[in-house]
């Protein structure tokens, strides 16, 4: 299943617009054809869930499926040229700051930047769209699981790890309920 999103989902991605969790929203925003299911998963605990999620969104008229079940195979793909490797300087900048959405916010913007851009322009406007709304500490896990399951996919697990780690220090701590 490739979800692309709806005229509904395009209207509730306008701005004022709030029916749906932060979640929803950055589902509905990566929601583009072109990503399927596995791509979703790290937004949520399980695969499970992330096609529950998908499923309901799809109920509800906020998102398609834009491919509809292959009738014969497709032609082989033509080889695309390797990309140039990514590089993002990490342990250079060290930060001694405190834990804020602010910095936490610039620090994405900066990773997508770095990262995004021109290797997929589409993804990067998504994601700047998504941290300009997000607007508490789930939100911006969730948009960085959206980035990091990228990074993974082009830089290795590594890359990866060492941006969660940096993300850690930024994000502020979770609330507890006493």
């Amino acid at each position: 299943m490739f979800p692309t999103k709806t005229e509904k989902a395009r209207d509730e991605l306008q701005a004022g617009q709030r029916t749906l969790s932060q979640r929803e929203r950055a589902l509905l925003l990566m929601a583009d054809g072109r990503r399927s299911l596995t791509d979703f998963s790290p937004l949520f605990p399980s695969r499970v869930e992330a096609e529950q999620a998908i499923q309901g969104l799809m109920q509800r008229g906020y998102l398609q499926d834009a491919r509809p079940a292959p009738v014969q195979p497709a032609p082989a793909p033509t080889p695309v040229p390797a990309a140039e490797p990514i590089q993002v300087a990490t342990s250079a900048d060290s930060f001694d700051g405190k834990r804020s959405l602010a910095t936490t916010r610039m620090f994405l913007f900066d990773i997508c930047e770095r990262m995004f851009v021109r290797r997929d322009p589409r993804f990067a406007n998504q994601m700047r769209d998504a941290l300009r709304e997000a607007r508490d500490r789930e939100a911006m896990l969730t948009i960085a699981a959206l980035m990091l399951s990228e990074i993974e996919k082009a830089a290795g697990p590594e890359r990866a790890d060492s941006l969660r780690e940096r993300i850690d220090k930024l994000l502020p701590l979770a609330e507890t309920v006493h």
